[in-house]
């Protein structure tokens, strides 16, 4: 599953917007914004009524975006998401029904763990990509680098993510086993309500700018 387009682009910007969007046309204008910053993948949160219908605008709109679906808590929201085009799902927990679906389903999957028997569990269900969530409350990236020293010789990699900001995020970049920073900051919810998406594209050149991408 490494090979998979999703996880490539990844690996090559190391940074993975989350946003959660209350309409398509906000949805629409963000994922312009990331375009414009030369980023086209975005994690579309499935936190909001508007979810789907945001990801089948910005899938028809932006055909050569890659469109992931965050916080994905059952396993029965994978297939029909797949179905429409979705590339890749994010989990905020380790759940085997959801990891499962996805894999059926053809996609990379990144669950979000926070222990060393979490990452053991992920790592048997074949997840080489894992979510550190809550990264900061977890204790920030002293803590997914002790979490990753004794999964050295695995090649699990880390997309931390949860109150990381454009100061905080550097500290993850430098860590090796981190894949990419989950970011939040770049699409703010109160720069996507106030129509601030010039400042979503500057934020996001930044932070691929420090990133190395």
């Amino acid at each position: 599953m490494s090979e998979h387009p999703a996880v490539t682009l990844l690996a090559q910007k190391r940074l993975l917007p989350v946003a959660v969007l209350e309409d398509v046309d906000a949805g629409l204008k963000t994922a312009a914004a990331l375009k414009e910053a030369g980023l086209n993948l975005i994690e579309v949160t499935l936190r909001t009524p508007a979810a789907e219908a945001v990801i089948r605008a910005i899938l028809k709109e932006f055909p050569d975006m890659i469109v992931g679906a965050g916080t994905v808590l059952d396993a029965a929201q994978v297939q029909p998401l797949a179905d429409i085009g979705v590339q890749f799902f994010v989990a905020p927990g380790l759940d085997e029904a959801v990891v499962e679906a996805a894999q059926k389903a053809g996609c990379p999957i990144t669950p979000g763990v926070i222990t060393p028997s979490e990452v053991s569990r992920g790592l048997k269900l074949g997840c080489k990509v894992l979510k550190f969530f809550p990264a900061e409350p977890a204790g920030g990236a002293k803590m997914v680098k002790a979490l990753a020293a004794p999964f050295s010789h695995t090649g699990v990699k880390f997309i931390p993510t949860g109150s990381i900001d454009a100061a905080k995020a550097p500290d993850y970049w430098a860590i090796k086993s981190v894949l990419a920073v989950g970011g939040s900051w770049i699409v703010a919810g109160n720069l996507v309500k106030e129509g601030k998406f010039d400042e979503i594209t500057r934020l996001t050149k930044e932070a691929l700018v420090n990133a190395g991408a």
